[in-house]
């Protein structure tokens, strides 16, 4: 019961904003779940992304999708989603989870941060300098693929404040960016095979009538506000990911101290 009301209300953000996705099932799956940092990661790529496919007709009927902009930052993020995977399957791997706690929690934080950060709006900058579109996209697809999180959030800051779109745009836009993101990323942790099944279908089942209501709510909402909302509680998601990293961190270099401290003591023992 608890994983399908994650489900839900992590959905039903996603339906209303656009965001909140990753930044909030990661934190969810890693501290309420108690899955591994890599499966977390990965269940999160392949949940996020079922929403994204639900939540993508709603604004592809509306023609609130920019192609030229969705392709620019395609073609930058991609690279860096691979790159992000990499990296989380390494980190992964040679059995440093504090730390991959800690590095995700440090990431979902400052994602989260950039939403209070004051506007810096250029809209013609795209316009004029759209080369740079797919150099600003590659840290977005770093962490995408690190963290599961990232195209929500950093995307759409990053369409609001360089380019000429209307914010419906540039919600329809990242929606559509994102669910590239998430298939990419879910193919490929699928095939790792680092995603929790059992989980990932709990999730689900409360996720899918989640996104679909949030969908059909986002016109009477005051879509701002919310944003500060989401925002504000996945930013203490990062926070708490970044503690309990730290904690980690701290627990398992006292227990190799307390080891070494003991084999010493056997070593020189008359």
């Amino acid at each position: 019961m608890t994983h399908l009301l994650l489900g839900f209300l992590i959905a039903l953000a996603v339906g209303l904003t656009g965001i909140g996705g990753g930044s909030f099932t990661v934190p969810a799956l890693l501290l309420i779940v108690g899955l591994p940092a890599g499966e977390a990661v990965g269940t999160a790529f392949v949940f996020a992304g079922v929403l994204r496919l639900i939540a993508a007709p709603f604004y592809l009927f509306r023609r609130n999708v920019n192609s030229r902009y969705f392709r620019l930052m395609i073609m930058g993020a991609v690279p860096g989603l691979i790159i992000g995977i990499v990296a989380l399957r390494g980190l992964a791997r040679s059995g440093n989870s504090p730390w991959v706690v800690l590095i995700l929690g440090l990431l979902l934080t400052v994602t989260s941060a950039l939403s209070f950060v004051p506007k810096a709006q250029n809209p013609n900058f795209v316009v004029k300098n759209s080369r740079w579109l797919p150099w600003l996209a590659f840290p977005i697809g770093i962490e995408s693929g690190f963290s599961s999180a990232g195209a929500g959030a950093l995307g759409t800051v990053l369409l609001l404040n360089y380019s000429e779109m209307s914010p419906a745009q540039v919600v329809g836009t990242d929606i559509i960016f994102g669910l590239v993101l998430a298939i990419i990323g879910s193919t490929v942790h699928w095939t790792l095979g680092s995603i929790s099944a059992p989980i990932l279908l709990q999730l689900l089942a409360g996720g899918v009538p989640g996104v679909v209501i949030g969908c059909l709510l986002a016109k009477q909402v005051p879509a701002q506000r919310l944003k500060t909302v989401v925002a504000a509680v996945a930013l203490a998601a990062g926070l708490q990911l970044v503690w309990s990293g730290v904690h980690a961190s701290i627990a398992t270099h006292s227990a190799t101290a307390a080891k070494l401290n003991t084999a010493v003591r056997e070593a020189t023992r008359p």
